[in-house]
This record gives structure tokens, C-alpha cells and sequence, in this order.
């Protein structure tokens, strides 16, 4: 699938790909991408289902590796690889099943292991949205404020909701995220140990609990190079709630290319 993506900083060395995660898009990491780009040249992709990149009924984590894959063949066919949440599992298998097109590797907040949560609700409250009619973003606030409460969550997914389109219309592929909800929190079977021998950096959140000793248990099986950092003041959605730290220690990482 061609994704939609955009580019942005220095064109010299190896690229830089960012992927985002569930219910997100390329631009929820725009801070960092800006830091970046100050040495390198950053990709931000929208994967499928998500922002401006087509729709389709397959999300699996092979898929997404896919995607990315066919990005990267069109930026020379290597790059330094980061993903959050989502994204980071997308490209843990990308990693995992063709090594050769990333040179280093760092995820945001986790693991390679299946999670017990869902995040279904959340698709449910936006399905159910009621949007004709909408032509403001606090109209909409107000109508999503029936099913959320939180006040910054809804902000996040309505970063996703075109109103620009007539009816306004989610960028989110609703059926196909909730479909696939208990394999994109899971991990996939059968992917091998040990293959990635590259630099990867997993960075974890101090206040979030998505990476657990069992989670960085099985980071250790998968990437036996790994490094672990926890990065203060920050949750799960670690660029938005430590951007500066977040993007410093991704710039370290990856140096100048």
C-alpha cells in the first residue's frame, strides 16, 4: 500500500522514519520530526487506516511492515526506524523480518508481547458520533464529550475527524481498527528471536505501565542489544507529554546519519 507521508530536513545520510500509533498520524509527532530534521532527513508516514493513507480491511502487524517497507525501498531502502505503541510493534516486525532495511531501531512505550486491554470503546464513541451537521471542533468536542470524558483524549481523536469533508468524516477506517482490535493490542506468533543485531533503543515511559518486567523480558528475547531508558514525567503518550526529552534522547540515538 502506498502510505501518505511526508518529508522534511537535511538530505544527507540515512533517513529517519517516524511511525506513529493507534488512532494517530504522522503529524502527532511533528515536534520530534522538527527536532530531528535539524541534522537529519525524517519521514512521517500516516499508516493504513489512519490519516490521509488509504483504507483497507487487512490491519495486521504484517501489513503495516509491508507499508512501511515499500517506503523505505522509496528512500534508498534503508533507514533509522522509530515507532510509538502501534507503530513501534509495526516496526519491531518490520525489524524482525527484514533486518536489512533498518539500521537502527527505537521504540516509545512497547513491548513485544500481547496486551490485555482494548481500545474498542474508544471506536465505538466515535462510530456512534453523530456527525451531520458539524462544521466547528467544539460542536464536535461537545458531541464526543457524550461517550469521552477526557478532555485531552478527544482533543487526540479529533486531530482524525475531516470537517472539511461534507458530512464531516473520520480518517480512521472505524470497522477495520475494531476488527483487528485484539491483534493489534496482541503480538504475532512466530516471529523470530534475535535476527535484529542492530542498534535498538526502547524507551518507556515512568509513568506508564505498558512496559512491565514481563514486557522487558521479552524485549531482551527479541532484541538481545537493547537498551531500556525511562523517560521522567512521561506517560504512555510520551512525545505529547515530554517532547523536548523525548526528542533529545531520540536525537542522541540517532545521531547525525
Amino acid at each position: 500500500m502506498k502510505l501518505n507521508h511526508s518529508v522534511t530536513g537535511q538530505d544527507q545520510g540515512l533517513p529517519i522514519m517516524l511511525v506513529h500509533g493507534l488512532f494517530g498520524q504522522g503529524r502527532n509527532l511533528g515536534a520530534i520530526a522538527r527536532r530531528l530534521s535539524e541534522q537529519r532527513r525524517v519521514i512521517l508516514v500516516d499508516q493504513r487506516n489512519h490519516g490521509d493513507s488509504p483504507h483497507d480491511p487487512d490491519h495486521s502487524y504484517a501489513a503495516m511492515a509491508g507499508d512501511l517497507a515499500e517506503v523505505i525501498g522509496a528512500f534508498g531502502g534503508r533507514v533509522d526506524l522509530a515507532g510509538h505503541s502501534m507503530g513501534g510493534k509495526a516496526a519491531m516486525h518490520l525489524a524482525l523480518t527484514q533486518p536489512e532495511l533498518i539500521r537502527k531501531l527505537a521504540v516509545m512505550d512497547i513491548a513485544p508481547v500481547a496486551y490485555a486491554h482494548s481500545q474498542n470503546h474508544l471506536v465505538d464513541a466515535m462510530a456512534a458520533m453523530d456527525l451531520q451537521g458539524v462544521v466547528r471542533r467544539s460542536e464536535a468536542d461537545r458531541r464526543l464529550s457524550e461517550h469521552i470524558h477526557d478532555t485531552g483524549l478527544r482533543a487526540f481523536l479529533l486531530q482524525s475527524l475531516d470537517l472539511k469533508s461534507d458530512p464531516p468524516r473520520w480518517r480512521l477506517n472505524l470497522p477495520a481498527l475494531r476488527d483487528w482490535m485484539d491483534r493489534t493490542t496482541g503480538w504475532p506468533e512466530g516471529l523470530p528471536k534475535g535476527i535484529f543485531d542492530g542498534p535498538a533503543l526502547f524507551m518507556a515511559g515512568a509513568e506508564s505501565d505498558y512496559v512491565d518486567d514481563a514486557g522487558e523480558a521479552a524485549i531482551r528475547e527479541y532484541f538481545p542489544q537493547a537498551r531500556l531508558l525511562r523517560i521522567k514525567h512521561a506517560g504512555h503518550w510520551m512525545h505529547a507529554d515530554a517532547p523536548e526529552a523525548v526528542a533529545e534522547t531520540l536525537s542522541a540515538f540517532m545521531g547525525g546519519g
